[in-house]
């Protein structure tokens, strides 16, 4: 066996690994068409604090932008949200809020849809990558 001495640091070791995974516990947010909501809510990653504060939302063809840019708004100041996946055609109708934020936390991604494919022209990200790097199209 080993020595009471070592199995005790052990035992705190991984008691310190797991409170601060605790304390750094950041979720993942997403703003999306009911598919993609239902995918990430199956993969696990759905969350409903004790205000009853959800980390999704779905966008359906009654959703406005005003609504998307409030819950947009809400999950980029949330202290716990580290990722906010936004569907990139509900991204272009909040375009000038997305383009406008700034922040590097939470990061923005924007993920395609079952019937809207990734276009990475429409992507933030990918226009400001290539304007920092100096890449013009052909």
């Amino acid at each position: 066996g080993q020595s009471p001495r070592l199995f005790l640091q052990r035992e705190r070791e991984r008691a310190m690994a797991k409170r601060s995974l605790e304390q750094h516990d950041a979720l993942i947010a997403v703003i999306g068409d009911e598919d993609t909501v239902t995918g990430m809510l199956l993969a696990g990653i759905g969350n409903v604090d004790a205000r009853r504060s959800s980390n999704f939302f779905v966008v359906d063809s009654k959703t406005t932008p005003g609504q998307i840019e409030e819950v947009f708004t809400r999950f980029t100041t949330r202290n716990d949200v580290a990722v906010v996946l936004i569907n990139q055609y509900i991204a272009t109708m909040i375009r000038p809020l997305i383009d406008a934020y700034e922040s590097t936390a939470p990061a923005i991604l924007e993920i395609p849809s079952k019937e809207h494919p990734y276009d990475p022209e429409k992507d933030a990200i990918h226009r400001r990558t290539k304007l920092l790097l100096g890449i013009r199209d052909q």
